[in-house]
């Protein structure tokens, strides 16, 4: 049950190909590419509002949380279903239709997410 909160906690290495990631570094950018979309990837489909919010579902649980852009970072709070899942900003990078978030202010493990 760890591993699934981890892979919700956008902290799982992804098997996606290498490919050339941009950064995104300013917030208005990151909600240009996530407004009216939802992220993807098996068994995971989320929203991300411009407003602050997350939400959507996850291996049958729902997602709940927050995020905020701070110094160049997607800092956010969520919840896997009833487990808290904590608080880590995280780097992002875009390839085409796929945004890469980088744990640990890029410094930790990633997950691609595919925009729908």
């Amino acid at each position: 049950m760890r591993f699934l909160a981890v892979i919700i906690g956008l902290l799982v290495v992804s098997g996606a190909a290498r490919a050339e990631f941009a950064p995104v570094t300013e917030r208005q950018r990151f909600v240009s590419l996530i407004e009216g979309r939802d992220l993807t990837r098996f068994g995971v489909r989320l929203e991300v509002t411009p407003d602050g919010r997350i939400r959507g579902r996850a291996f049958g649980r729902d997602v709940t949380g927050a995020w905020r852009w701070a110094e160049g970072y997607f800092c956010r709070d969520l919840y896997w279903g009833s487990m808290e899942l904590g608080a880590n900003c995280q780097a992002v990078r875009a390839h085409g239709d796929t945004l890469r978030f980088i744990s640990d202010q890029g410094t930790g493990q990633y997950a691609d997410l595919v925009l729908r």
